[in-house]
């Protein structure tokens, strides 16, 4: 990074994914001449703490960007298309979380692991991925690269922090009511999580696919510029409070084996790889949990089908899945000086 340093806003700061946009920027040592937390009327009044010091949260409304270089949105993808762009007729770069803007032509959907070129073409909102396709691009990048990929099967295993606060507190409330015997009651999902699995993420389409499983299907495809991969999902949310997994199949263009493919692993940015079956290990949620890397492993060859194989990847959905993404997007603009 360069010696300037940078005003930052940061849109929905109490919640889960805004209050580690906040440590990340503490903890990564960004260049950050000043900090301003905004969120809803609701929550504002009440205050962060970031390098030590308090800082009061501000209501989000068209006017809190002014002097702002960089804005980190997470507060939804209704109030991202409402205040997006008052931040960027104020000037500053926004990078949003949300939805909102991940289909539009104009914005980049970047992972900075796998397309971080194309940062350049901005017009001052960038999209972060949804946090299952991070993930699962990262991971998939090398072998993309080196042999091709044709199709990829892939279903989820989504830990309950994707959806916020309110159902980190419901899974906590739910488990505590089981073993107790008494009655878990249902108010973020439309049944039980704890102690049980949901195929069901965000709302269904005509086609029996739900939001997220078609949110994965055309992210990927535009992230790898490749609109003729074939791409199917399943997601299912499960009792876990943070870290993704997911179980991916893939057949590739031209033969690749299990061993270039780990090898293609370790060599990859933002990977670790954690694949020895014979002393058991595996990535899982738990090893995951407060990282940003991709943990890959279980490896190996798909029999039924030629030039296949299954990875299991697994990552903190709420960092790398979103604030790590954001603040990693944060340094390269300001490394290549693309804020402006």
């Amino acid at each position: 990074m360069n010696d300037s340093v940078y005003n930052i806003a940061v849109a929905g700061a109490t919640g889960a994914v805004g209050s580690v946009m906040l440590k990340l920027l503490e903890e990564r040592d960004f260049p950050a001449a000043s900090v301003r937390p905004l969120a809803s009327a609701g929550s504002a009044g009440k205050t962060v703490t970031f390098r030590g010091e308090e800082l009061e949260v501000q209501e989000l409304t068209s006017e809190s960007f002014a002097g702002i270089d960089i804005a980190l949105f997470s507060a939804g993808a209704a109030r991202s298309r409402e205040f997006a762009p008052a931040a960027v007729e104020a000037g500053a770069v926004v990078i949003d979380n949300s939805s909102a803007f991940r289909q539009e032509p104009s914005v980049p959907l970047v992972v900075p692991e796998v397309n971080p070129e194309d940062l350049k073409w901005h017009e001052g909102i960038i999209a972060n991925p949804n946090c299952s396709t991070i993930q699962m691009v990262v991971a998939l990048k090398p072998i993309y690269d080196a042999v091709g990929i044709e199709r990829i099967v892939v279903t989820t295993f989504q830990a309950v922090s994707g959806t916020g606060n309110a159902a980190i507190e419901e899974l906590f409330r739910q488990s505590e009511a089981v073993l107790k015997s008494e009655e878990p009651a249902a108010l973020v999902y439309p049944y039980q999580i704890a102690f049980n699995c949901l195929p069901h993420i965000e709302s269904f389409h005509d086609n029996g696919y739900t939001n997220e499983e078609v949110k994965m299907v055309k992210e990927t495809r535009k992230i790898f510029v490749d609109p003729l991969i074939g791409i199917t999902a399943t997601c299912v949310r499960v009792p876990v409070f943070t870290g993704h997994s997911e179980a991916v199949n893939i057949r590739t263009s031209r033969e690749i084996s299990v061993e270039e493919a780990r090898r293609l692993m370790l060599a990859a940015p933002g990977v670790l790889l954690i694949d020895d079956p014979e002393a058991l290990r595996y990535p899982m949620p738990v090893e995951a949990t407060g990282h940003d890397e991709v943990l890959v492993g279980r490896i190996r060859r798909d029999e039924s089908a030629e030039n296949s194989l299954n990875l299991w990847v697994v990552s903190d959905n709420v960092r790398k899945g979103a604030a790590t993404n954001a603040l990693q997007i944060a340094e390269l603009l300001v490394a290549e000086g693309l804020l402006t």
